[in-house]
């Protein structure tokens, strides 16, 4: 996995300087980035959209921003960060006193040489992002302020990559593209979705994939009020944040807590032996919590390894490249394959021949396990699916209550289904 790791920290060092919000041109070069690596089916929802509750906004471009002495010096440069302008901020060409100058600009006093994220989507208001120790530099006089925006009708954009499964059903995998140069919130999630598409393009999965490439919140809304009618085929979910710092991976459950993806990520977890948390649904974070909101109530969990807010960096330009590695991105990745495997393979089966133990020597089953260095535990396997197919234990369950290795008892089902004792 460490080229597949290594690949995708590539893939976040180059999206990393590019400028993104809720819309724009930011997102846009972001989706064309993703679209070199998965095709993508690009959206544009018009700005006035009525979708749920909320109102498409007007689009958001910047082109230049700086904060210049009386030398001419650009003591804060846009074109360094694209963290140095609070989030669509309107347009200011002025000159004026630091004193008021004050107002309009945000730092991080306990961490004085970082350069806090900040925005300010729904409220018209302009401001600039600095390290403390570059505003405590700053000589009290005349500064002149740029910010060379655009606040106009538009669209909002996000994508769609779908990998086809034997079956329509569908499990989503969601990940916002709306955050500027942040590499763990959110490029390394971007980047193990794209991966994780990719890996499942070179298979023929059972569900039907689909990769949600949206801003948070109103592009998760979007999506939802746009697709009213596939919501129905939303079998299972997850979405992707923080996916590359060191911490230990942590699973929040979807809001009805008994979800088939919340057992089957608990599971994973636990089979892998990783350090883990797994915590319960809070209406607040991701977009899980659009896709949970009642209405919709759909099975849809979380990925992360430190959660949002759970780490010093977040939100800030600490939250660099160097500050995800390719190890835990592909550890991440990893933990998506396995569990996607357990989804694609859970199914309910039916004993024909529920009376009594089947001989399983006669139809050359316990032979086929000869050589094998689990063939008591593959046996047991065969034993346990026979006896919990009934129409109403998956194959999970039948995991869980053996304390066998998934994998093992799917095995032995495709045994037992192949010499016609059990039928999906």
């Amino acid at each position: 996995m460490t080229a597949v790791g290594e690949e995708m920290h590539a893939l976040v060092e180059r999206l990393y300087p590019l400028c993104r919000s809720i819309t724009g041109d930011g997102v846009r070069a972001t989706l064309e980035i993703v679209g070199e690596y998965v095709p993508l089916q690009v959206h544009e929802v018009p700005t006035g959209t009525q979708v749920l509750d909320w109102t498409v906004p007007q689009e958001w471009n910047i082109r230049d921003a700086y904060i210049a002495d009386t030398a001419g010096h650009r003591v804060v440069d846009f074109a360094a960060s694209s963290l140095h302008v609070l989030g669509y901020s309107v347009p200011v060409s002025a000159t004026m006193p630091l004193s008021e100058l004050r107002g309009h600009l945000h730092t991080l006093p306990d961490h004085p040489s970082w350069v806090p994220y900040r925005t300010s989507y729904y409220k018209p208001e302009w401001g600039f992002c600095l390290a403390q120790e570059t505003l405590d530099a700053l000589p009290d006089g005349e500064y002149e302020v740029c910010i060379d925006s655009t606040l106009a009708d538009g669209h909002l954009t996000y994508a769609e990559h779908v990998v086809p499964g034997q079956v329509p059903e569908e499990v989503i995998v969601s990940c916002h593209v709306c955050h500027p140069s942040l590499a763990n919130d959110n490029l390394a999630g971007i980047a193990v979705a794209t991966f994780l598409a990719r890996t499942l393009a070179q298979e023929t999965p059972y569900y039907t994939y689909r990769f949600i490439y949206a801003p948070g919140t109103i592009g998760a809304i979007t999506w939802l009020a746009r697709n009213a009618e596939r919501v129905e085929g939303v079998k299972h979910g997850l979405v992707l944040a923080c996916a590359g710092d060191s911490g230990q991976l942590t699973y929040k459950q979807s809001r009805r807590g008994d979800a088939e993806i919340d057992r089957v990520m608990r599971h994973v977890l636990a089979a892998s032996e990783r350090p883990h948390r797994v915590n319960e649904f809070t209406p607040y974070g991701y977009d899980e919590r659009q896709y949970c909101s009642p209405g919709f109530n759909l099975g849809v969990g979380s990925l992360s390894r430190t959660p949002y807010a759970g780490y010093p960096e977040y939100h800030t330009s600490a939250d660099n490249p160097d500050f995800v590695s390719p190890e835990a991105m592909a550890d991440t990745l990893a933990v998506c394959r396995e569990a996607f495997a357990v989804l694609d393979r859970n199914r309910r089966y039916l004993n024909l021949s529920p009376y009594g133990e089947p001989q399983l020597g006669r139809r050359g089953l316990y032979d086929a396990l000869g050589g094998r260095s689990d063939t008591k535990q593959a046996q047991m396997a065969m034993l346990w699916v026979l006896n919990l197919s009934d129409g109403e234990h998956s194959l999970l369950d039948v995991a869980e209550r053996s304390g066998l290795p998934f994998d093992t008892v799917a095995v032995a089902a495709d045994a037992l289904h192949g010499a016609g004792l059990i039928k999906a």
